[in-house]
C-alpha cells in the first residue's frame, strides 16, 4: 500500500498546513540546523563563510529577479516598469539612506502599492 501525501489527498481544513510543514519547512530547516551546528567553529572571515554568504546572496538576488521579471499571480498584472521602479527605489533608499533595510523595504512597498492603486490594478475583484 502506497501512502498518498499529495496536497489534495485529504479533504481536511488542516491538511494544507501540515503539507506545507512536511514538504516545505521541515526539509529546509533540517539543513539550516545542520549548518548552524557545523559552522560553530568557522570564523566570519574564513573563505568558507565568505563563499556561503556569496552563494546565499546570489540565490536571494535570483529569486527577487525572477519575481520582478517573470512574476505570477497578482504581481503579473502590474507593468514591468513599475516592478523595476519599486526595486530601484527600495535599493536606492537602502544605499543612500544609511543602509537601513526596513526603510528600503518600506519605500519599495509604497512605490509598488501606490503605483498599483494609481493604475487601478490592485484591489478586490
Amino acid at each position: 500500500m502506497i501512502l498518498d501525501l499529495t496536497y489534495r489527498s485529504l479533504d481536511a481544513p488542516w491538511w494544507p498546513f501540515v503539507f506545507i510543514l512536511l514538504a516545505g519547512w521541515l526539509p529546509t530547516d533540517i539543513w539550516r540546523f545542520l549548518g548552524i551546528a557545523s559552522a560553530g567553529g568557522v570564523r566570519d572571515d574564513a573563505t568558507a563563510a565568505k563563499l556561503a554568504r556569496t552563494v546565499a546572496t546570489a540565490l536571494v538576488a535570483a529569486v527577487i529577479a525572477q519575481l520582478v521579471l517573470y512574476p505570477s499571480g497578482e504581481l503579473a498584472k502590474l507593468p514591468t516598469w513599475l516592478r523595476v521602479a519599486s526595486i530601484a527605489s527600495g535599493f536606492g533608499t537602502y544605499v543612500f539612506g544609511g543602509r537601513r533595510i526596513l526603510a528600503g523595504i518600506a519605500v519599495a512597498e509604497v512605490v509598488l502599492v501606490g503605483g498599483a492603486l494609481l493604475l487601478g490594478a490592485a484591489g478586490p475583484r
